[in-house]
């Protein structure tokens, strides 16, 4: 069965939308500096994706067609991720890219398969990070 996004050509964004939950009517804090972004305060009203550069270009630039042949889909990518270098919210959609995690697509300046990498990195860094602090804890035990 083909994902939802393969199924259509858009943009990581209009992915992103589909994801979103739709806003409810509670009130929303006023005057709070966290989730300040590129385009001003980020939340429900104003969500990172607005500002985002694939919302003017190609759509069919970020997800593959079936059966795309390799040069073409390197291509593609490439011009892709071009669009991403200039994107004033590269950051937010990778880490979104990153959290969900994203299958399919470039996010972010990363395709899929680089995601990945970046994803078992990270795993890997916490894992060597709990093991360094069990190991500390360890120490502090025996030396205390």
């Amino acid at each position: 069965m083909l994902h939802p996004i393969e199924s259509r050509t858009t943009s990581p964004v209009a992915a992103a939308q589909l994801l979103e939950p739709r806003p409810d009517s509670r009130p929303q804090p006023q005057g709070s500096p966290a989730g300040q972004g590129p385009q001003g305060p980020q939340g429900e009203d104003n969500p990172w994706h607005t500002g985002a550069a694939c919302r003017r270009d190609e759509v069919g630039l970020f997800f593959a067609p079936s059966k795309e042949p390799t040069a073409a889909r390197l291509s593609r990518e490439d011009r892709a991720k071009r669009v991403c270098a200039r994107c004033p919210v590269l950051l937010e959609c990778r880490e979104h890219a990153l959290a969900q995690p994203e299958p399919y697509g470039v996010w972010g300046g990363l395709t899929a398969a680089e995601r990945r990498v970046v994803l078992a990195r990270r795993r890997r860094r916490e894992s060597e990070l709990r093991e360094a602090a069990r190991v500390s804890t360890a120490h502090r035990r025996i030396a205390g």
